[in-house]
Formats: C-alpha cells, sequence, structure tokens
C-alpha cells in the first residue's frame, strides 16, 4: 500500500514539474547567473593503448551533477517522496564533452537515467568508451611511461554561463580493472580556464592526466632476450674454423634474424624521429655484426695468404706471434691437444729419434765409405792388370764426373725440399696469424655484446 502511495504521487510530481518544464535553455532564474556543474571521472577499464596512430582508448564512467532551479518540489506535500529517476533526454543537460577525442563516432552520450532530488539537484551516471589522441613518446620502449590527458569541457557554453568544477582532485581509479600492458600510476585532475582566439569570453576545462607504465615482461621473452641470445652468437664466427666455410655465413643467418624483429618492432611503432630503446639496441647490435662479418673475411683472406705471399712482417711475428698468441693462448696445429708433460715426452722422443737417426747416417755413411773403396780397389786393380797405368787415370775421372753430378741432383733435391718447407712455413705462420686475429676479435665482440646487453636489461630494472 505504501509503495503504490508513492508510485501514486511520483506520477502526480512527474505531471506537475515537465507540465511547463522546457529542457532546451540553461535551467537559472537568472540568466546571468552562472550555472555549476560538477564533474567527476572514474576509469573503469583501458580497453587499447595504439601506439603506433597515438590513440587510447578507456572505459569511463562519468559523472555530473548540478542543480535546475525549475525542477523542485515540496516533499512533505508528496509523501515524503525525495527524489525520482527519469530519462535524462527530458532534462537539460550541459554539453560537456572530451576536446581530444579522436573516434570517427559522434553519437549523443548513453541515455541513462538521471536522478532528481526535491531541491533541484540533478545527477547524470553515464558510461562512455572513449577514443583520445594521446601523444606517444616511445623513446624508450618497452621500458617507457606515457601522459595521455583527457579534457573535458563545454562545448557552446563558457565561463561566464557553465562554470566545471572537480568534485575530486584525481580520477576514481577505486573500480579499476587491472591491465594486462599497463600500470595506473595516478590520474590527476586540473581545472584550466583558457581564452580561444574566436572568442573573447574564458571557457573552462577539466584535464586529466592518466599516468601509465608499460609493463615490459612480454617484450623482454618475446623481442629482446631472443635477440641478446642471436647477438652472442656473432662472435662465436671468430671461433669456427676457417676451412669449415661457415664463418660468414653464421654472420649473415645472425644479421637476417636481427632484421626479422627490428621489422616486428617497426610494425609497433609509430613513424616517428624517435627511435625505441630496443630499436636502437637493433641497430647498434647489427652494425656489430656486419663489422664482425667485415672482418671475418678480411682475415679469411688472410688465412688464405698461402705459400706465394710475402712473409710475416716482422712487427707482426713479435707482436701477434709471439705475445698475443700466448695471451689468447693460439698453438700450432695439434699443440693445444696436448698437456705440458705430453710436450716435454714429445721433445725427448724427438731428442731421441735425432740421436738414433745420426747413428744411422754415420753408420751408413761408414759402410758406404768402406763399400766405396774395396770396390775402387778391386776395380783399380782389375783395370791395372787390364789397362795399366793409364787405366788408373781414366777411371778416376769418370768417377770423380759422376760423384760431382750426384752432388748436384743431391743438392737441388735439397733445395726443392727446403724451399717447400720454407713456403709451407710461410703459409702456417699466415694460418696462425689469422688465428690469433679470429681470437682477439672474438673476446672484443663478446665484452661489447655483454656491455650492450646489461645496458638494455639496466634499463628494466
Amino acid at each position: 500500500a505504501v509503495e503504490s502511495a508513492k508510485g501514486k504521487y511520483a506520477h502526480m510530481l512527474f505531471n506537475e514539474l515537465f507540465e511547463d518544464y522546457s529542457n532546451a535553455l540553461r535551467p537559472v532564474e537568472d540568466t546571468d547567473k552562472v550555472l555549476n556543474v560538477t564533474l567527476q571521472i572514474t576509469l573503469s577499464q583501458i580497453k587499447d593503448m595504439d601506439e603506433r596512430n597515438q590513440i587510447l582508448t578507456a572505459y569511463l564512467w562519468i559523472r555530473q551533477s548540478w542543480h535546475d532551479a525549475y525542477l523542485k518540489w515540496d516533499k512533505d506535500k508528496y509523501d515524503g517522496l525525495d527524489s525520482i529517476r527519469i530519462p535524462s533526454s527530458l532534462v537539460w543537460r550541459p554539453d560537456i564533452v572530451l576536446y581530444n577525442k579522436a573516434d570517427d563516432d559522434f553519437s549523443e552520450p548513453v541515455n541513462t537515467n538521471v536522478v532528481l532530488r526535491y531541491d533541484g539537484k540533478i545527477t547524470w551516471d553515464a558510461p562512455a568508451i572513449t577514443k583520445s589522441s594521446c601523444v606517444v613518446d616511445v623513446s624508450y620502449f618497452p621500458f617507457d611511461s606515457q601522459q595521455c590527458n583527457l579534457t573535458f569541457g563545454s562545448w557552446t557554453y563558457n565561463g561566464n554561463q557553465i562554470d566545471i568544477i572537480n568534485s575530486l582532485d584525481s580520477g576514481d581509479l577505486s573500480d579499476f580493472i587491472e591491465d594486462v600492458e599497463w600500470e595506473i600510476h595516478g590520474m590527476p585532475a586540473v581545472k584550466n580556464v583558457v581564452t580561444y582566439g574566436c572568442c573573447s569570453e574564458p571557457y573552462p576545462d577539466v584535464t586529466f592526466t592518466l599516468i601509465l607504465k608499460r609493463k615490459s615482461s612480454f617484450y623482454i621473452f618475446n623481442l629482446l632476450l631472443p635477440c641478446i641470445l642471436i647477438s652472442f652468437l656473432a662472435p662465436l664466427g671468430f671461433y669456427l674454423p676457417a676451412d669449415s666455410g661457415e664463418k660468414v655465413s653464421l654472420g649473415v643467418t645472425v644479421l637476417l634474424a636481427l632484421t626479422v624483429f627490428q621489422l616486428m618492432v617497426a610494425e609497433i611503432m609509430p613513424p616517428s624521429e624517435n627511435v625505441p630503446l630496443i630499436g636502437k639496441y637493433y641497430i647498434a647490435t647489427m652494425t656489430m655484426i656486419t663489422a664482425s662479418t667485415a672482418l671475418t673475411i678480411i682475415i679469411m683472406n688472410v688465412h688464405h695468404c698461402g705459400s706465394e705471399a710475402k712473409p710475416v712482417p716482422q712487427w707482426a711475428r713479435v707482436v701477434i706471434l709471439d705475445y698475443m698468441s700466448k695471451i689468447f693462448f693460439v698453438y700450432d696445429v695439434g699443440e693445444n691437444c696436448t698437456s705440458p708433460q705430453r710436450k716435454k715426452e714429445q721433445e725427448h722422443k724427438l731428442e731421441r729419434d735425432d740421436r738414433c737417426q745420426r747413428r744411422h747416417k754415420e753408420e751408413r755413411s761408414h759402410l758406404s765409405s768402406r763399400n766405396d773403396c774395396d770396390l775402387k780397389e778391386k776395380r783399380n786393380g782389375n783395370l791395372n792388370k787390364s789397362c795399366g797405368i793409364h787405366g788408373e787415370n781414366i777411371k778416376e775421372t769418370d768417377c770423380c764426373s759422376c760423384y760431382k753430378i750426384l752432388i748436384k741432383n743431391i743438392e737441388y733435391i735439397a733445395n726443392c725440399v727446403r724451399d717447400h718447407k720454407a713456403n709451407r712455413a710461410k703459409g702456417i705462420e699466415w694460418k696462425k696469424v689469422a688465428k690469433v686475429m679470429d681470437r682477439f676479435f672474438m673476446w672484443i665482440f663478446f665484452i661489447m655484446v655483454f656491455f650492450m646487453s646489461m645496458l638494455i636489461i639496466g634499463k628494466a630494472a
């Protein structure tokens, strides 16, 4: 019975209030009086942050309240009825809009009900999905922070007609739904009074600054760590053997892999002059890999100098072969596979082999000389018997000429072997120079990659 009585009084009140009411004019008794509109913004959710187009899409609850001088009643006359809910289209509403709106849809706000109190106070709560322009600074992407402004103000009424008042010092974040990509660090509100060039009257507005901090875990695991792991492969190209034929291929493959990641970042970022931090890291790494590939080609040429090249310069022999080879533990072929004890054993073995060979040579030379003397005496005796003294002189002359020819042939063969060994030693020296240079640049590029990685990871901390 009580509810039916209140419903009866509500219909009676509605008919009496809107009998001569017009929602087209500003509801003030004195036209020179300023109407105060209280504004409150509640952020519910960040739906999207489009860095490339610089648009923030947010789900807001917009609360506006004002006093209507023509919608008042005595609640005692209506059985204590102090408030009613009516469609918002029936009452006058302030034309407060989002100034920096970036949406193609210019539709009217959602026509939700308003709460009308007996003293003329109207409260209008309306949800809205707004798309606002936001200047995105990607200099420190993916460890960046953004500040996006939401500016609300009346479109046609100036400050002498409508004054906007902040309900709170900041936006309401109590009902905010946690976002997977962004952290909210505040939403302060500031009232501004601006005089535009078109008009002399001041126009007040309220600007809510949304402070966002990007959650970088996704980008670290999907864009940064793969790049760091790939970049550590580049210095290993110097460790590959020169005869494998894969040194240059490794550098080119790593360069192509980083190019793919660079294109992925370029698709996300806006085409601005500010290069993101991860983009700078990619460019620095690609430059380093390009330099390492170029150095690998140069070192490959040094490795394949061969026996036809000039000898290793004296300064290179002293600096590279004597000092740097010991610093970077570069040995001759097979030398790095032996321990110091095995080296001593091999040296003793070589000395024993040399002694044995010298002993065998002496014995062979002694035996050959005895055989030659016996053979010479026998042949000289035969010649003396058959030819006499003249035959002996002729035979000695023939033997001397044969020995000279044999000595020349032996000297020629020895010279050829000696030259071959010298040329082979020259090629081995150039190969060792190339190997030392490989190890030197490998550690240099490892240090560069390490420090670059520490710098980029330090930004994440």
